[in-house]
């Protein structure tokens, strides 16, 4: 499954799996084929940065 295009759609993506399905970004980047750089890059375009404690991005 490809990731959304959409930064504000991917943060919300992001989220969701990091609560359901996921204890950590970096097991969730491993899965899906990209580096945690990558997508704490893209949030913190939108002002987001990822807080490992809550396993989200706030």
């Amino acid at each position: 499954m490809p990731l959304p295009t959409d930064n504000f759609i991917l943060l919300s993506f992001i989220n969701t799996k990091l609560r359901d399905e996921y204890p950590s970004l970096e097991q969730f980047c491993e899965d899906f084929g990209v580096s945690p750089e990558d997508i704490c890059g893209r949030m913190e375009k939108i002002g987001y940065f990822y807080d490992a404690q809550t396993n989200c991005f706030k």
